[in-house]
């Protein structure tokens, strides 16, 4: 790294990186907002609306995912960016304005597909940016920043929510600041970092890949000199070259993406994806207040419980960083799902024998811990590695999109799961599902680490 320009490698990473922060806080705002939002606008006791409130957002999601992959390859990595900026900022702002429930619907659904490009688009970038040696570490910076936008979200309710009397009534939360307006400043927060994203985002330069692909190979030159001077730039045009990386339409893309030889690999992507999900350690984040109060925390406490939820988040995503380039993406891969496994069996365990209180805390905390430093980041960036250049985009969009559908079967079943198997029981099933992630882990993913993205193509595309 010592001929690279660490600086500016670091700053258009972290710029990009700024969507995986906005990711993070949209997402996860809404598990805050939940209590009060539900009584405002009386949905408290309808699951079915209750469920379509928290997860339209993630039909969002797939929606601005399956469309992410074709308009960053017709358009480029950095134009997709800066109009996510700009969809994040007004969604949010619409959602806090909201006085009906269908205007709240249509703009929680509009701000999902703000994340479903930003977490499609920026691991891309990053990853086809980032030299071989730190791109693992660079890619889980994505990571880093949905955590401390998570982390953001949860801290941010706390402070705007007032303390809830644990005799509080539904009319007592109605007529509080809580439920007429604290609920919406919790929406509104995010409009800051959208707007700083979008001005650095203009500052950022397009994927030298992504030039490269579309035959602008002086553009691509320049910014391969940015990142580490021409001799670097030389080397990295030639692989790009034997690689092949030409330009492709989108229809030659999807129907090389779902040929014979890149079978494996779009399997694999798919899988890892929606493993991700139905893991089901995102449910903690989206449904805390239910999983919390089953446990016998208060409102006022589980918002505290929360964000306790995100300093381990955080924590262990460092761990990821600082892992992910020398024990590889593989072993924290099966590290995280044999923990989970034992985690949510303990858990499931604890609420069958009704335990209460802070050991409950301790198991979500080991829980989240174990999914920070492995299946959280590291689906990404396994995702960002193992696809060609010329199918990437298409490829992560189908990848990004299985991910979103699982996460939106996993939000929405939660509530269902919860009333017919109970708290314990749904853990239990999140065990045995997070076991046979682990044997698929262990026979069909492939070691990434230390290879350059031209090697894994050759390794893992089969003529």
């Amino acid at each position: 790294m010592k001929n690279h320009n660490q600086f500016f490698i670091y700053f258009i990473c972290l710029v990009s990186a700024m969507g995986g922060l906005l990711f993070g806080y949209d997402w996860v705002v809404i598990g805050g907002a939940k209590p009060f939002y539900e009584i405002y606008f009386n949905i408290a006791g309808n699951e079915g609306m209750q469920a379509l409130a928290m997860s339209i957002a993630l039909l969002g999601c797939l929606l601005g995912a399956t469309v992410a992959g074709a308009l960053a390859d017709r358009y480029g990595r950095k134009r997709l960016l800066i109009f996510s900026a700009l969809v994040f900022f007004v969604s949010s702002w619409v959602t806090g304005l909201s006085n009906t429930l269908t205007c709240f619907i249509l703009a929680r659904l509009v701000g999902g597909m703000a994340i479903g490009l930003a977490a499609d688009l920026s691991p891309m970038y990053i990853a086809e940016v980032a030299p071989t040696k730190i791109r693992g570490k660079l890619v889980t910076l994505n990571q880093l920043t949905i955590v401390l936008g998570i982390l953001g979200a949860q801290i941010v309710n706390m402070l705007l929510a007032e303390p809830v009397p644990t005799d509080a009534t539904a009319t007592d939360i109605m007529q509080s600041w809580n439920g007429q307006m604290g609920w919406r400043w919790m929406f509104w927060a995010v409009c800051i970092p959208s707007g700083i994203f979008f001005l650095f985002s203009l500052l950022i330069p397009e994927s030298p890949r992504w030039l490269a692909g579309k035959q602008r190979m002086e553009q691509a030159r320049k910014v391969l000199v940015s990142i580490g001077g021409i001799d670097y730039a030389a080397n990295e045009l030639n692989n790009y070259k034997n690689a092949s990386l030409e330009g492709h339409t989108e229809k030659e893309g999807l129907s090389l993406l779902f040929s014979s030889k890149m079978r494996n690999v779009l399997i694999i992507g798919i899988v890892v994806a929606m493993f991700q999900q139905w893991s089901g350690t995102n449910v903690i984040f989206n449904y805390a207040q239910e999983i919390f109060q089953s446990a016998g925390y208060g409102i006022s406490d589980v918002l505290m419980n929360i964000v306790v939820t995100g300093i381990a988040n955080l924590v262990f995503t460092f761990v990821a960083i600082y892992t992910v380039d020398c024990l590889g993406r593989k072993t924290l891969m099966i590290i995280g799902s044999v923990g989970l496994t034992g985690i949510y069996t303990l858990l499931g365990l604890s609420y069958f024998f009704h335990f209460t209180g802070f050991i409950m805390i301790i198991l979500v905390v080991l829980a989240i811990g174990f999914y920070a430093m492995s299946l959280e980041p590291i689906t990404w960036v396994l995702l960002s590695e193992i696809f060609p250049n010329r199918v990437r985009g298409v490829a992560m969009a189908v990848c990004t999109a299985s991910l979103w559908i699982a996460s939106f079967l996993l939000t929405y079943t939660f509530p269902f799961l919860n009333t017919a198997l109970g708290t314990g029981g749904t853990f239990m099933l999140y065990a045995v599902i997070c076991f046979f992630g682990f044997l698929f882990v262990l026979k069909r993913i492939p070691e990434t680490k230390g290879k350059s993205l031209e090697e894994l193509e050759e390794e893992l595309v089969k003529e």
